[in-house]
């Protein structure tokens, strides 16, 4: 969901994570002028059209070949409850996006999924706190952005399987701390 806390939550993970990096969706935008604008005038960004998804499989396989290239350990991850001693073959990539598991391509390839909820009023709320380039037009929330939004996580739920819903009303603290400790019990199964 728009503005749920996706980057956030990614961020202070990366923080705490050992070999630890971060793909951004937003990072695969098209430009304005490859967007395109449906009937009502509205720029359909969010649409697996309005991404160059190719690209970003790409890079997500690129660093799957090669993670030790692209990783940076933190302080902060020095200091964290794994330590990065006991983890050196052990690499974490944080993808985060909104249209993730409804991109065929990427399926294969998570082995964790989580997906962030929220009510309307509160999705609303936070999005209009906002400012995004180009501006959000009048009526986008609620012509575009949380129609596409219920589209695709209708479509999330028929088709997808061991995705973890998140509370995005939750303090942010209490997500982190769920996903957090949701990581180490994966990477010690990982480590048996």
């Amino acid at each position: 969901v728009t503005n749920g806390g996706k980057t956030t939550l990614a961020k202070k993970l990366q923080k705490i994570l050992p070999n630890c990096d971060i793909i951004c969706q937003d990072d695969f935008f098209k430009p304005e002028s490859e967007v395109e604008t449906d009937q009502r005038g509205f720029k359909l960004y969010d649409v697996l059209d309005a991404l160059y998804m190719d690209e970003m499989v790409k890079c997500i396989r690129s660093w799957m070949n090669n993670p030790a290239h692209s990783c940076v350990l933190t302080k902060e991850a020095q200091t964290a409850s794994i330590n990065p001693k006991n983890s050196e073959d052990v690499y974490i990539l944080i993808v985060e996006g909104f249209l993730l598991y409804n991109y065929e391509a990427l399926n294969e390839l998570w082995d964790r999924r989580y997906f962030l909820t929220l009510p309307y009023d509160e999705c609303k709320r936070r999005r209009s706190t906002r400012v995004y380039q180009p501006a959000d037009t009048p009526g986008y929330f609620d012509g575009h952005v949380w129609p596409m939004y219920l589209k695709y996580k209708n479509e999330l739920e028929e088709n997808a399987s061991n995705v973890v819903y998140l509370d995005g009303t939750k303090p942010q603290e209490e997500l982190l701390s769920h996903v957090y400790n949701d990581i180490v019990q994966e990477l010690a199964k990982q480590r048996e």
